[in-house]
């Protein structure tokens, strides 16, 4: 059966994030106030699997192996049947 997962990747508290901070700052110019700016990234991965959880399984490898870092960044998974 297939299976998306989208995968959220951000920073671990008290962890720098240099784009957030230049984003704050860029929109501070434009005129905006904002408390605090912070940047994650968003995969969307297909695969086949013979479970939701056997899916899960599958990416939280992943992204234990390759797609996030473990020091800096924390991660979240939520699987859902590709239709």
């Amino acid at each position: 059966m297939q299976y998306q997962a989208t995968v959220k990747i951000e920073q671990k508290p008290g962890m720098l994030d240099p784009e957030g901070t230049t984003v704050k700052r860029a929109l501070e110019h434009l005129g905006y106030a904002s408390e605090s700016v912070k940047t994650a990234k968003l995969f969307e991965i297909v695969l086949e699997a013979e479970s939701a959880s056997a899916a899960k399984q599958q990416v939280d490898e992943m992204c234990q192996k390759l797609i996030a870092n473990p020091i800096v960044d924390k991660y979240s998974i939520e699987i859902e049947e590709k239709k």
